[in-house]
């Protein structure tokens, strides 16, 4: 080879490897998704999209052509009968004479004189100077606080980023500390949601005028600190330690340590910020009224924006409306005329079936070899080896009920409970792991399923679109106002709709896990026993009112913290 066919041939090897390089460089921004089979909530081209083959073939078969009893369908639908419970809408405020807690809930500075008087109480100045006031019971030492002299009792500061369901409990959690300590508090800060990718605040969320005026008579709470104040910002806490932030909060902290770890704080600042603050007040030994304002708050104070409840009527008024015509689908009449499935009722389906969930169960979904070996490599990255449901066979995660149920699953479930081809079905979910390809057994059984997109138009989205706060509240919304909701799994919004339906008395059917995965593992399984074993096992788990236990979340269970007998 001469030394000019040699630079030639170099030359154009060089060309060649700079082509590849741009290409290489180029290609993920044109064909993202090939490169992205971890990303979360995101689908991937290699496993996801592909439709397994129904796994409960003669189930699906025999559901498709069944019958449904009249009676049944009228039992079904039938609204909850009284339990005997009903919301407490007494003043969450009492008598001062009876714990220290209350004492704080009622005697703000500004008021100190009206109750200097009551027999056993006395006021005198603090020993650090006259800006405190020190007030307790003659008898009981241990009962005691320092208020400060001002306009406002001292401010107090939560910081969060959180989903929206989250985030109302850790809002009620924060007003309770705030009569705990006597404190203003601020209206919450939210960061941005590192996996949804939300940049949504809370007065986007949440009516914040409603907020406010709700919990006038129990707490003070403003939309800014002080101008004095005005320095205390999630910026200046996130570029050092700064002795007005608490981050030392324990999970399920109770009332006393706030008192004394928080409180002197406050004494010291008059302002005090505490983050982390995810389940960081306990749900047991607090007094009553405490319980009660936190219930408040959840299920009274916290209301929607107006775009979300404007989006959120709209949907359901189509819902209830039988002769609605769904955008892109003629199928949208109301084929029962019997109107035994109640004519303008709907039933919400919340179908937690998303990647991340799929890959922490560590089940087997039918996708074969492919999706097991993604699946596995998906839960490696995200949690680090940490997940303990890998150690166990799929048999024995589904003999245990530890299985989310697939699309298939839950619309057996459904056919089984007895739920017509005819029920208007609303699917209230984020993106579902394996998309239309996955639900594609689930539309078979229920033809009339809607969601966001086929009942609304994109100018009507247009607030919410791309905004995953305000598309869960529409969501939850839509599912507050059917007559029955049923979630595939339990989670957060599921927890959530059982407190808040079982406080309003309305439908909510809790799917038995530990009996469903057994009934799905025997494949000799014929249709009338399957319904037979569905219906039996499901008679009381359908809103009964169940009492809280220890250590339970009075969000889910209201009873009997927060409600009374009727």
């Amino acid at each position: 080879m001469t030394m000019k066919q040699w630079l030639f041939h170099h030359q154009n090897q060089s060309q060649r490897m700079a082509f590849a390089g741009v290409f290489a460089i180029l290609l993920p921004i044109f064909f993202p998704h090939l490169f992205r089979p971890l990303g979360r909530a995101s689908p991937s081209l290699f496993s996801e999209w592909i439709a397994p083959r129904p796994r409960h073939l003669p189930l699906l078969k025999a559901a498709l052509n069944r019958h449904i009893p009249i009676r049944q369908q009228s039992e079904l639908w039938a609204p909850l009968p009284d339990q005997g419970w009903k919301a407490c809408n007494e003043p969450t405020t009492v008598s001062c004479k009876l714990s220290v807690f209350r004492i704080q809930a009622f005697i703000t500075c500004k008021f100190t004189r009206v109750y200097t008087s009551l027999p056993g109480w006395w006021v005198k100045p603090a020993k650090n100077g006259s800006k405190y006031l020190r007030i307790a019971k003659q008898l009981s030492s241990d009962v005691s606080f320092w208020c400060k002299l001002s306009l406002l009792p001292p401010l107090f500061m939560i910081l969060l980023f959180v989903c929206v369901l989250w985030l109302s409990k850790k809002v009620c959690d924060a007003v309770a500390v705030a009569m705990i300590l006597n404190a203003t508090l601020v209206v919450p800060h939210l960061d941005l949601n590192p996996v949804w990718q939300d940049s949504s605040s809370f007065s986007d969320i949440f009516d914040v005028d409603h907020f406010i005026n709700v919990l006038s008579n129990e707490v003070k709470i403003v939309k800014e600190p002080p101008r004095e104040y005005s320095w205390s910002t999630r910026e200046y806490y996130a570029t050092g330690i700064r002795p007005t932030r608490i981050k030392t909060a324990p999970v399920h902290a109770s009332a006393q340590w706030y008192q004394e770890n928080v409180l002197p704080v406050l004494q010291s600042y008059g302002i005090v910020a505490i983050a982390p603050f995810s389940h960081r007040l306990a749900f047991d030994q607090l007094p009553t009224h405490l319980q009660r304002l936190r219930c408040k708050v959840n299920f009274e104070a916290l209301a929607f924006v107006r775009d979300v409840k404007v989006l959120g009527d709209l949907i359901v008024n189509r819902l209830r409306n039988t002769h609605h015509q769904a955008l892109g689908s003629g199928l949208r009449e109301n084929i029962d005329g019997s109107g035994h499935e109640g004519s303008g009722k709907y039933v919400v389906l919340h179908l937690r079936f998303d990647k991340d969930m799929a890959a922490h169960s560590a089940c087997d979904f039918g996708g074969g070899k492919t999706e097991k070996l993604a699946l596995a490599k998906y839960r490696q990255v995200l949690w680090q080896g940490r997940v303990l449901n890998s150690q166990f066979t799929d048999n024995e995660l589904r003999s245990q009920g530890r299985c989310p149920l697939t699309p298939e699953e839950i619309g057996l479930l459904l056919a089984a409970l007895g739920f017509s081809n005819n029920t208007r079905l609303y699917l209230a979910s984020h993106k579902v792991y394996g998309g239309e390809a996955r639900i594609a057994t689930l539309k078979q059984l229920f033809p009339l399923m809607e969601d966001k997109k086929t009942l609304a138009s994109a100018d009507e989205l247009a607030k919410v679109e791309g905004k995953a706060s305000l598309l869960a509240a529409v969501d939850y919304y839509v599912s507050l106002k059917s007559d029955i909701f049923i979630s595939a799994s339990p989670g957060n919004m599921h927890n959530a709709l059982v407190g808040h339906r079982a406080y309003l008395n309305l439908k909510t059917i809790r799917p038995n896990m530990v009996l469903l995965g057994p009934l799905f593992l025997n494949k000799s399984m014929v249709w009338p026993d399957f319904e037979a074993a569905v219906l039996n096992g499901h008679r009381n788990r359908q809103g009964q009112i169940r009492l809280r236990k220890e250590k339970q979340s009075i969000f889910t269970y209201p009873a009997p913290d927060c409600m009374c007998k009727s």
